[in-house]
């Protein structure tokens, strides 16, 4: 995969997005792509052309809006832990977990820009993490909250996490998914904490609003 500079990366995210906050997660301020350009129709070429994915990390997808809300509105759930953010795009997950109180908070993504756009996410917000920039899926370092927000959309992934999350879980872990629906969300073994109506762009999704659930991981949970 093609790597920019942290200097190139952090002039595109300049370029291409606003600081805002997301509709249903008013507290945390993030480098969001403005619909009004339209980034992900216009740089989704751009970026294949010079070896780079589409820019996830620009939008405020809807697991992700809902596991922060969550987070935010039940603090004690992160209060004083250690917290993975997995696939953590934007770092919105991770910003509202450290808003929430977590005590130490790792934001893991394989995407070559997130590193750029988590920290000026973290600048923003006045919060720090750590940034892991690797496939963590299959380690464990023992942390006690993992936290996963629309991560079931392709089924090759979805086959790996279910597996790794069931085995974090065994050990003690807490394993929350933040999900709208997608295809690969396991069937059974997930167990519903709060449902919400989260307003998304229609560049990316069927709708304006997605009803977004938060779940827990419990394969204990009778089929």
């Amino acid at each position: 995969m093609t790597r920019l500079s942290p200097k190139s990366a952090k002039t595109f995210i300049l370029d291409n997005t606003a600081l805002m906050a997301p509709p249903h997660v008013p507290e945390v301020l993030l480098h969001l792509a403005d619909e009004a350009h339209d980034l992900w129709l216009r740089t989704e070429e751009q970026l294949a052309e010079i070896g780079l994915p589409p820019p996830f990390w620009a939008f405020a997808w809807a697991g992700g809006q809902g596991l922060a809300r969550y987070l935010l509105d039940h603090p004690a759930m992160v209060r004083g832990k250690s917290v993975l953010d997995f696939a953590s795009g934007s770092g919105m997950v991770a910003i509202a977990a450290l808003k929430a109180g977590a005590a130490q908070v790792i934001a893991a993504d394989i995407d070559p820009f997130c590193q750029t756009v988590i920290t000026l996410n973290l600048e923003a917000n006045g919060v720090k993490a750590e940034f892991l920039d690797a496939d963590c899926i299959g380690t464990d370092d023992r942390w006690d909250v993992v936290l996963a927000g629309d991560v079931f959309y392709d089924k090759p992934l979805a086959d790996r996490l279910v597996p790794w999350f069931s085995s974090l879980k065994a050990r003690g872990a807490e394993i929350l998914v933040g999900d709208p629906g997608r295809a690969y969300l396991p069937k059974k073994g997930l167990r519903s904490l709060a449902v919400y109506q989260v307003p998304v762009t229609r560049v990316l999704e069927d709708a304006e609003v997605k009803r977004t659930t938060v779940w827990r991981w419990d394969p204990a949970l009778p089929a």
